[in-house]
């Protein structure tokens, strides 16, 4: 896993949160997937730097080709 993510079940439930804050994973990769680039991120949350939103890139990458998936419920 990478440096930059941690799981934790002390903080936010156990979910992948950027090391050192409880920005979740989850939240940055929304913020990407409604069309915001990584000043925007920045600007949202200025505690993270580039490389943090670029590991949960990398993090949702590895997720992506891991061999096995679960259905989720629609």
């Amino acid at each position: 896993m990478s440096e930059r993510i941690e799981i934790n079940p002390a903080i936010c439930n156990g979910r992948p949160v950027i090391r050192g804050t409880r920005v979740g994973v989850e939240t940055v990769l929304a913020y990407l997937s409604a069309g915001d680039d990584i000043a925007d991120i920045l600007s949202a949350h200025p505690r993270l730097e580039r490389e943090d939103v670029l590991a949960c890139l990398e993090y949702a990458r590895r997720l992506s080709a891991a061999r096995s998936t679960v259905l989720l419920a629609s």
